[in-house]
């Protein structure tokens, strides 16, 4: 199994290295009147792929952050009533009917 998740690393190393190389050409992007960028493509693909991480991650941190408080809270209180957690209100899971003939 590591040697079949080595070589799809590699695989994909090689892949984004061989586009990285076929694409060095100087693009120019224009944002607002006199403001340019020129530099090549892959650099150009790599900024606006590091910005969409970084958009994505800032719209998670607020969810993570409420999760990490809420976790929080719960060890609080499993740590102040002893060993055992609180019993939440949790629906039981659905189960489908089976129909034996």
């Amino acid at each position: 199994m590591r040697i079949l998740l080595l070589l799809l690393k590699l695989a994909l190393f090689l892949l984004v290295l061989t586009f990285a190389v076929r694409n060095t050409d100087t693009v120019t992007v224009r944002y607002l009147p006199g403001w340019e960028w020129q530099s090549p493509l892959i650099f150009v693909l790599l900024a606006a792929f590091c910005a969409g991480v970084v958009l994505g991650l800032l719209a998670l941190l607020p969810r993570i952050l409420r999760q990490r408080r809420e976790i929080a809270a719960l060890r609080r209180e499993q740590e102040a009533g002893g060993k055992e957690a609180p019993a939440r209100d949790v629906p039981a899971p659905h189960r489908s009917a089976r129909i034996e003939g």
